[in-house]
């Protein structure tokens, strides 16, 4: 019987097949090999670059960001780009705080804060404010702008059209008016401390106020004390929080009920009316324009410069005005590109934005600090003879008549959640002592009348002499003994002399220690000094503010003794703490 026995023919071809399987996967293991090194971009090194921006631009230049860096290289180096939502106020914040800088306002940084290659603010007001506080924080003069947005005001459609919208114009100067005399007309704002848009409108607003006073200096002033104090009661310190105050209903009563007019963004207008709201908002392109956000692109690390340069390029494209657009915004140029949702009446592009005077940006927002920081204060005005010398450059007004006309316009600023008390001093007022209260702490609900007729009452005593030190220590303890946990407690002493007092009292070392021995970190009490002409001994009461906490400003000209004050005033939330 024959065994049986494979054939060696089909045993060959078996081999055979297997070696050219074999021979066709190694084949397409290379092949796929060299397609994926073909495929992959050649890089010796990776660059990065991080932009921080806020919120409203982030998605537009993300996108960008992706598109270019997929084909970018640079000296064979590719582009890993890193953009991250920030708060241009945290950035303005931690950039002069490099410099030991604070802005008005805006406060200490908070330590957390990431300083990106590039910044990308909302508005080149911050550029500006961070010049005025360094001029080398930061290259304001050369940043671009690669977007814009008009500041424009947001008004519900059913009120807007109250106000002839959207056929007639409405300008910033009948707003005023109405908003000063009107309690109907619901004002709101962001705060402009920390907010571009609010910023800007409260500039219009202001320049509005002048314009509304007809030549009235004192009527423009009534009048812009009222629509700050407005503003102030109808401020929010977010975007999102402000836009929840809208009516939610279109019925008079929701109406009456909810914000009247609130200036915002056209792109924030777009994007909240675009979720389909109870009441659409309008946007109400008022007269003079507010400026617009304009975006601008500022390279914070030289180290990444030409990477920033490169990525800028991409941004001045035909697809980065699109992005722009499908999220509301508008181009540099003020022109807006594909999928922009243009508002009714609104301008097919914006005439470029002109940056305001430093000097009114800084005293705007000292006015808006001295209202808006919830206070409890002692003033302290000396009456020492010397009080009764003439101020040429002040029409020849005695230092006593500028010095009170400083402190009632800055009590006219206050509003009635204020608590304030009035003293006076020179030496011997009050029997043996050199102080003499007129009107004790109280709020100014129920004593604004009693304070601004003391003011009026108060004569220097034309022998008197300046018992300053004796005088801030019992400042000093008046204040502490009521003090209030919700209102920065401060006692404000003006005086144009060095301290001088014939019947002995505190020395400064004697001050200082008793100042400390009373001070009690729970309860901090700050003193703010200022100074009247040339007179004064500032290097004595900076060394008492540094030592217990507060400020010493000095007016050499005592015409300027308003700008002092108010500069006093509004950085009270902000001086420094005891060494």
């Amino acid at each position: 019987m024959k065994g049986r026995h494979r054939s060696a023919g089909s045993s060959g071809g078996a081999l055979k097949m297997g070696a050219a399987a074999v021979a066709v996967l190694v084949v397409l293991a290379g092949s796929w090999y060299a397609f994926q090194k073909y495929s992959e971009p050649s890089c010796g090194n990776t660059a990065k670059l991080s932009i921080g921006a806020p919120a409203d631009i982030v998605p537009a230049l993300k996108a960008q960001a992706a598109d270019w860096s997929a084909q970018a290289k640079l000296d064979e180096n590719c582009v890993d780009v890193d953009v991250f939502e920030a708060d241009p106020a945290d950035i303005a914040a931690a950039i002069a705080a490099k410099s030991q800088k604070t802005l008005t306002g805006v406060g200490q940084a908070n330590g957390k804060t990431r300083i990106p290659d590039v910044w990308v603010p909302d508005s080149s007001l911050w550029l500006l404010r961070l010049k005025t506080a360094n001029p080398q924080a930061v290259g304001a003069d050369t940043a671009k702008s690669i977007a814009s947005s008009p500041v424009v005001l947001a008004m519900p459609e059913p009120i807007a059209t109250t106000f002839g919208w959207p056929q007639g114009k409405l300008s910033y100067v009948d707003l005023i008016k109405k908003v000063s005399t009107d309690q109907k007309v619901k004002v709101g704002i962001v705060d402009p401390s920390r907010d571009s848009t609010g910023l800007a409108a409260l500039l219009t607003m202001a320049a509005a106020a002048q314009a509304a006073g007809g030549g009235n200096a004192t009527q423009a002033t009534q009048i812009a004390t009222a629509a700050l104090r407005g503003l102030a009661a109808g401020r929010s310190s977010l975007k999102a929080d402000l836009l929840q105050k809208f009516p939610r209903g279109s019925d008079p009563t929701a109406l009456s009920s909810g914000l009247s007019v609130a200036p915002l963004s056209e792109q924030a207008i777009i994007q909240y009316n675009a979720v389909q709201p109870p009441v659409r908002l309008a946007a109400v392109y008022a007269e003079p324009s507010a400026g617009a956000l304009d975006y601008p692109y500022v390279v914070l690390n030289n180290d990444r410069a030409s990477v920033a340069n490169e990525l800028l390029k991409s941004l001045e494209s035909q697809s980065f005005r699109d992005k722009l657009g499908a999220i509301g915004l508008r181009g540099a140029d003020g022109a807006p590109g594909k999928g922009f949702q243009t508002p009714t009446n609104a301008p097919g592009t914006l005439a470029a934005a002109q940056l305001p005077d430093a000097a009114a940006v800084e005293s705007l927002q000292q006015k808006w600090q001295a209202i808006t920081l919830p206070a409890r204060m002692l003033a302290v005005i000396d009456v020492s003879g010397s009080m009764l010398e003439t101020v040429p450059t002040a029409g020849n007004a005695t230092r006593m008549q500028v010095t009170l006309e400083a402190a009632r316009k800055g009590m006219n600023l206050f509003d009635d959640s204020w608590a304030l008390g009035v003293w006076t001093f020179s030496t011997q007022l009050d029997g043996a002592k050199d102080y003499k209260q007129l009107v004790p702490i109280g709020p100014l609900v129920s004593q604004r009348a009693a304070c601004l007729q003391a003011l009026q009452s108060i004569t220097p005593k034309k022998n008197g002499d300046t018992a300053l030190y004796d005088t801030i220590l019992a400042g000093y303890k008046a204040v502490q003994q009521g003090w209030d946990s919700g209102r920065i407690n401060s006692l404000i002493v003006m005086t144009d002399g060095e301290n001088d007092d014939p019947a002995g009292g505190l020395s400064l070392e004697q001050l200082i220690a008793e100042l400390k021995k009373t001070a009690d970190p729970a309860r901090p009490v700050q003193v703010i000094l200022i100074g009247i002409g040339d007179k004064v001994g500032e290097a004595q009461m900076r060394q008492i503010t540094d030592a217990i906490g507060g400020g010493t400003f000095v007016a050499p000209d005592p015409a300027k003794i308003g700008d002092i004050f108010l500069q006093a005033i509004s950085l009270r939330g902000q001086v420094v703490t005891p060494k």
